[in-house]
C-alpha cells in the first residue's frame, strides 16, 4: 500500500496538491487535528516537517515552527505516533516525512527506515543530504518500500540533474527560488521552463514549492506542473492561531484545491472545447 499511495495522487484528473506542517506545532497533541483539516480542505499529499534545532533551508516562519515544536518537547517517537495516527485515520493520503539528516540518522537508517514503514510512511525528503551522500540513508529507505524524494533547483544543470534523479522515486521536488522558504517568488515564466526541462527528463511527476501561497499563484503553477507545495504560508496560521488552527487552515486550503481544479478545467476547456 506504501508504494501505491504516491502514484495514486498524482494519477487525478488535477495536479496533486501537497501541504505541509511541522509535526508537534503548536503541541504534539494538537498537529492530528490540523492534518485532519489539511485533508479535509482537499490536500492530495500531506508532508509532516521534522523539528530541527538548525533548520537551514527554512525561512523565519518554519524556523518559528520548529522552535514552537522543540518547545514543546517534541521527539522523533511523538512524530512516529502521529503519523500511524494518521494513517489510521486517513488510510489513502500519501504522508511524507520533511526534515535533516541529523533527526533521521542519529539511531542509524535502518531504524529510521524501519520506524518510518512501521508509521505507514510513503516518502521521505532528506533536505540536506546530496546525492553523493544518498548511500547513507536511501537503500535503507528504498528496501522499505519508502520513496526518497529528492530536491532540484534552479541550479540543478543538465550536468547535475542525472545525479540527483538517481534513485529518487515517488516525485520531484523542485525548488523554485534559489534560497530559503517563504520569503522569495520565483517568476511564473522561470517556473515554467523548469518544469518543462525536468519532465523532459524524468518521468517521475514534478511538484513545485517554495515562495507559494496564492491561490493564483496555485492555478498558474497547475497548468504545468504534477503538484505544487505550501509550506510557509500554512505554518503561519498555525502559529497565528494555535490550537485553534484547523478551521482557518482547513478554509484556506479549500480556496488552493478550488484554484487547482478550476485550472486544470479551463486547460480542458481549451484544449477540447468542453
Amino acid at each position: 500500500m506504501q508504494t501505491e499511495r504516491l502514484p495514486a495522487a498524482f494519477a487525478k484528473s488535477h495536479p496533486a496538491l501537497i501541504a505541509f506542517v511541522t509535526a508537534g506545532d503548536p503541541t504534539p497533541a494538537a498537529t492530528a487535528s490540523i492534518l485532519d483539516a489539511l485533508v479535509a480542505g482537499g490536500a492530495d499529499v500531506v508532508e509532516l516537517g521534522m523539528p530541527f534545532t538548525d533548520p537551514m533551508a527554512d525561512g523565519p516562519a518554519i524556523q518559528a515552527a520548529n522552535l514552537r515544536s522543540l518547545a514543546a518537547g517534541t521527539t522523533t517517537a511523538d512524530i512516529l505516533s502521529i503519523a500511524k495516527s494518521f494513517r489510521e485515520r486517513h488510510p489513502d493520503t500519501p504522508l511524507v516525512l520533511m526534515g535533516y539528516a541529523n533527526p533521521m540518522l542519529r539511531r542509524g537508517a535502518d531504524w529510521f527506515a524501519a520506524a518510518a514503514k512501521d508509521a505507514s510512511i510513503d516518502g521521505v525528503i532528506y533536505v540536506d543530504l546530496p546525492p553523493e551522500e544518498d548511500d547513507s540513508l536511501g537503500p535503507a529507505l528504498r528496501r522499505a518500500g519508502i520513496a526518497t524524494i529528492r530536491l532540484a533547483t534552479p541550479t540543478t544543470d543538465a550536468a547535475r540533474l542525472p545525479a540527483v534523479l538517481d534513485g529518487a522515486s515517488g516525485f520531484l521536488y523542485y525548488v523554485s527560488v534559489a534560497g530559503i522558504t517563504g520569503l522569495q517568488q520565483a517568476a511564473q515564466h522561470s517556473i515554467d521552463a523548469a518544469v518543462a526541462r525536468l519532465k523532459a527528463a524524468t518521468d517521475l511527476p514534478v511538484a513545485v514549492g517554495f515562495g507559494i501561497r496564492t491561490p493564483e499563484q496555485v492555478a498558474a503553477i497547475a497548468r504545468v506542473a504534477d503538484g505544487v507545495v505550501i509550506g510557509s504560508a500554512i505554518v503561519e496560521l498555525v502559529g497565528l492561531h494555535g490550537t485553534d488552527a484547523p478551521a482557518p487552515v482547513r478554509a484556506y486550503i479549500e480556496t488552493l484545491a478550488s484554484a487547482i481544479r478550476v485550472a486544470r478545467r479551463g486547460d480542458l476547456v481549451k484544449e477540447f472545447g468542453a
